[in-house]
């Protein structure tokens, strides 16, 4: 697999989020866009990584860019982890067909069936502008989010 063209539109989605609500992705025209692709809700460096997103949700605001979080558990075990960490942006269940987003974002791990820890930016017309690709083991840096949300 391979990750969408940068500088080319973002492949559309909809996915439901934690309330079960629909996201799409073409209806989010008109902010930027960063979707983080990530293994799985409860576990460590995930935890760790989306909290350090909570706790900066402001900014993300304040850029005029909308937070997706994404991975392949169930709408439910979502709300349960968004509640427990009180996250107030979108998780998205790529859950059925399982992990068929982050197949078309080339961030799928067929052999453990989980996505991997993928990046993607995406200006307010829904081009991809940048994407960041990461061990799975190692947890992100959101500066660098704000740094390339900046040169949108």
């Amino acid at each position: 697999m391979s990750f969408p063209t940068v500088g080319k539109a973002a492949p559309d989605f909809e996915l439901s989020n934690q309330f079960g609500e629909p996201i799409r992705l073409s209806e989010l025209r008109g902010q930027s866009v960063v979707i983080v692709f990530y293994p799985f809700a409860f576990s460590g460096i995930c935890t760790g990584e989306l909290c350090a997103l909570r706790d900066d949700l402001a900014s993300f605001k304040d850029q005029n860019a909308r937070l997706l979080a994404v991975s392949v558990d169930h709408k439910f075990a979502l709300r349960a982890f968004a509640e427990q960490e009180s996250y107030e942006f979108d998780l998205l269940a790529d859950f059925w067909p399982h992990g068929g987003v982050a197949k078309a974002y080339g961030v799928f791990d067929e052999e453990s069936g989980m996505a991997g820890r993928g990046t993607f930016i995406v200006d307010a017309d829904g081009i991809l502008r940048h994407v960041i690709n990461s061990p799975r083991t190692q947890a992100r840096d959101i500066q660098e989010y704000h740094r390339l949300l900046k040169e949108l």
